[in-house]
């Protein structure tokens, strides 16, 4: 069902614009602004030091990076989100509770690499990506091959991607596409909250609602390996 639009949108979204670093398409497809659209960000101008950047990919309503910079003040964070409607949320939790180190990209990830700059994240965290069952989807997966190579570029050497589901299956895709495009899977649990990693989880409002139903979480860290010279 599609989300209803928020009322006073544009105004609302323009009185975020201090955090929110881009929007939209800037060409008239994705593939056209991925091959030729250019617009790299200086992380030190964004946050005025030069602090390490992780990127949130489909933060929804922003309770995680709101929770996770609170917790990591040194560190600087992206939250990347295509839905205007539900990005706007995200942005004025941020600015209603001040918290200083984050900004926002209201964009597709297929086009992140446009705005940040080969090697420039050090942690890239997929909390209940859409699992898109059935291989005519697979493309769109945010864990397929196609994106694996966008992560790869915007990843520092021994940058990690956090990846969060409840779908099993989702999962079991997501660890051999980890494996066959360059990372190396650690931390693996199919029942995070009964894990040795429990104590550090943020739980986000789909975990919370999936636990509530008895579904357990699976959790995986994939990190970005040294590539070959040859």
């Amino acid at each position: 069902m599609r989300m209803r639009k928020k009322r006073n949108l544009e105004p609302r979204m323009a009185a975020c614009a201090e955090i929110l670093l881009a929007r939209g398409k800037p060409c008239k497809n994705l593939k056209e602004a991925a091959e030729n659209y250019r617009a790299v960000l200086d992380m030190g101008t964004v946050f005025g030091n030069d602090g390490p950047v992780e990127l949130e990919i489909g933060c929804g309503n922003g309770a995680f990076i709101a929770e996770l910079a609170r917790r990591n003040p040194h560190v600087n964070f992206l939250a990347l989100e295509v839905c205007t409607n539900v990005i706007l949320t995200a942005m004025e939790r941020t600015l209603r509770e001040g918290i200083p180190n984050v900004r926002f990209l209201n964009i597709p990830a297929e086009i992140a690499e446009c705005y940040l700059a080969e090697g420039s994240v050090r942690a890239i965290y997929l909390n209940f990506s859409t699992p898109l069952p059935g291989s005519t989807h697979e493309r769109q997966r945010l864990t397929s091959p196609r994106f694996l190579r966008i992560y790869a570029k915007l990843l520092a050497q021994g940058g990690k991607i956090v990846q969060k589901t409840d779908s099993a299956p989702f999962f079991d895709y997501s660890l051999a596409q980890f494996g066959a495009n360059g990372f190396e899977v650690r931390e693996v649990t199919r029942d995070l909250h009964a894990s040795e990693w429990a104590a550090e989880n943020i739980v986000t409002e789909y975990e919370a609602n999936f636990m509530a139903q008895g579904k357990p979480i699976c959790r995986l860290v994939a990190v970005k390996l040294k590539e070959r010279s040859d």
